[in-house]
């Protein structure tokens, strides 16, 4: 494995992991009252590249499920992230890094 094929394991699990940890810390203070988490950092944190881990997440503990920018949002964020990496793999820029 190369050097920057670790770092981007590395990035998207840490990445992911945090997306985890706001999703269900929203969730929390949603049924408990307090400092709820924006909608904007969930969306932000998908767009880094935690989105498959916000997609489960929030299916997992029934968050946001019923929100369109959500439920719509996500998974076109993890289509576009599909394509970037396949475009990658196409053309081979990989090999760039």
């Amino acid at each position: 494995m190369t050097k920057f094929k670790y770092i981007l394991l590395v990035y998207l699990s840490v990445i992911s992991l945090f997306s985890i940890i706001f999703t269900v810390a929203d969730k929390l203070k949603a049924k408990n009252g307090g400092w709820r988490v924006p909608e904007s950092t969930l969306m932000l944190l998908s767009l880094l590249g935690g989105s498959v881990a916000m997609l489960f997440t929030m299916r997992l503990v029934h968050h946001k499920t019923k929100k369109p920018r959500f439920m719509i949002g996500i998974p076109l964020i993890i289509v576009l992230q599909c394509a970037l990496v396949y475009v990658f793999y196409k053309y081979g820029l990989d090999n760039v890094f």
